[in-house]
């Protein structure tokens, strides 16, 4: 057992934010389900939206974030977090952060622009943002004497005052699992924070890492925290299709760099979906690349960007130029073969904007929040925004919180389990979970799968139960546990909503009803 001032569970952007916020005043104990810089946020290539340009401003973002969000937004919280985007930035490059510089704008930054936005506005490090921010930040993040990394950890269950007869109490922190050897270890802390990312994983083709495991989202949910909005699960319309490459992402910006989709016979499309071809929002581009695989049975399309000086492409894109050419595609030459692939989880666990929960000293930020910014489906580049301006906001709060008393909590108890006699059912069972979530909860959805689904889950989880009661918990148990859940609350959530929005699209309710009403689901604590 060991005691923390704040426990931080998920080392992405929105953990490392919280934790630098709090470090110089408060004992912090970071939990990475790997190494620090594993997680999604690493992965992020477009950049992070801010309005920085004397053009641009608060109102024209939130329109279009609004727009993007399908109506289902909460305007206010869009309001707040993208008035703080530019001080945002500025905490960023003030800790060394190498943007890409542009001498000629007034921020001294480059602005590029992605689909959905009606301006320049994504600050970005060339094609790899996420990981110049996150090298940046972890190198504090590791020096920093008041910030414990755990790396090689994943959160298994939280610890609520509820489960302990003190409901009053709220959270007291985490059962923990230390990967290396098996063993759980108790941590305590006055407050904690869910972290952790989307749960991508649940689908058969996604652009997120291994880790993305609803595993925040799913922990939260058992411990009694409302959800909303899991229903939609934004699709990116541009993942690398190749047989040699593993959920490589074909940045939104090069879309907005004049890139085009297109046929094998070289013929766009997008001009027929929507007027706004290839810069619509996420959810069209996906969409129309969906039907038009379908009705040409096509495994792909494509996303041509050659027409570029490639120079240009070269500086602009390095890192998804030379993955490319690693594969065998010049892509200042030829067109990139790409699919929809599912991306970003736009619930979570509803939160206000200090990132409160509804569990007292219980935090979610990032993916694994629901804010209300991003509505029935993310403009891009918001997330990253969300995670700093959150990130901030929660560590506010915690350093604003009066100290309370040590509360005791039992220690993990093995004294009724044995170890696994086999692992195949979990591998078949994550197997399964992926392929049928792909199938009958994607991009396009209608009542008899996801009634398909529905029943699919309830076996899976009634198994995955019995399994984790009788066997010793280790990292696959604990994901799969996790993935279950996280496409429990997807099924449910869209088998509620008797419309399209957004993300959601419905054969069954094509018709999108005149309210707006966000999905909220409550579970017995």
């Amino acid at each position: 057992m060991q005691r923390f001032d704040v426990l931080i569970l998920g080392s992405g952007l929105a953990g490392m934010t919280v934790a630098l916020q709090l470090a110089d005043k408060r004992r912090v104990v970071l939990v990475s389900k790997r190494k620090l810089t594993d997680g999604s946020s690493q992965w992020a290539q477009g950049g992070i939206a801010a309005v920085m340009d004397a053009a641009d401003s608060v109102a024209s973002h939130v329109s279009d974030t609004l727009i993007a969000g399908a109506g289902l937004c909460d305007e206010a919280a869009s309001r707040h977090i993208i008035s703080h985007s530019r001080a945002a930035i500025d905490w960023l490059c003030s800790l060394g952060v190498p943007f890409t510089p542009d001498s000629e704008h007034t921020s001294g930054l480059h602005l590029t622009r992605e689909g959905g936005h009606s301006q320049r506005r994504i600050v970005h490090a060339a094609d790899a943002t996420g990981a110049a921010v996150i090298a940046t930040l972890a190198e504090r993040v590791r020096t920093h004497p008041n910030i414990t990394v755990l790396e090689d950890h994943i959160g298994i269950d939280l610890i609520t005052g509820a489960k302990l007869g003190k409901p009053e109490a709220g959270c007291l922190g985490a059962y923990v699992l230390d990967r290396n050897n098996d063993q759980v270890v108790t941590l305590l802390a006055d407050q904690t924070v869910l972290a952790t990312g989307g749960a991508g994983k649940v689908y058969l083709c996604t652009t997120n890492p291994d880790t993305a495991t609803g595993d925040g989202i799913a922990m939260g949910w058992r411990a009694g925290c409302q959800v909303a909005n899991m229903e939609f699960i934004q699709f990116h319309p541009t993942c690398l299709y190749h047989p040699h490459a593993k959920s490589f992402l074909i940045s939104e910006a090069v879309r907005g760099e004049g890139g085009l989709l297109k046929l094998p016979d070289g013929s766009r499309f997008m001009q027929q979906h929507d007027e706004r071809a290839e810069l619509a929002p996420r959810d069209i581009v996906a969409r129309a690349i969906d039907y038009e695989m379908k009705k040409h049975g096509l495994d792909c399309v494509y996303l041509d960007i050659s027409h570029q000086d490639a120079g240009f492409i070269k500086s602009h894109f390095p890192n998804i130029h030379q993955r490319c050419l690693e594969l065998g595609i010049d892509i200042t030459r030829e067109p990139i073969p790409v699919v929809p692939a599912a991306h970003f989880t736009c619930g979570g666990l509803l939160t206000d904007l200090a990132g409160r929960t509804d569990i007292a000293n219980l935090y979610a930020i990032g993916e694994t929040a629901c804010t209300g910014l991003h509505g029935a489906n993310r403009l891009a580049s918001n997330s990253l925004l969300e995670c700093l301006v959150l990130g901030q906001a929660a560590a506010s709060d915690i350093l604003a919180a009066a100290p309370r008393p040590a509360i005791a909590a039992p220690d993990w108890d093995e004294s009724q389990v044995s170890n696994a006699d086999e692992q195949i059912v979990i591998s078949h069972n994550w197997d399964e979970l992926r392929r049928f979530m792909w199938d009958y909860v994607g991009i396009v959805r209608t009542d008899k799968r996801l009634e398909r689904a529905a029943h699919r889950i309830a076996l899976l989880k009634r198994e995955i139960d019995e399994y984790y009661r009788n066997f010793r918990v280790n990292n696959d148990l604990i994901e799969l546990r996790n993935l279950v859940d996280a496409a429990d609350l997807i099924v449910q959530s869209a088998r509620s909503r008797h419309e399209s929005r957004g993300l959601h699209y419905s054969l069954d309710y094509p018709d999108t009803l005149a309210e707006a009403r966000p999905t909220i689901l409550q579970r017995d604590r």
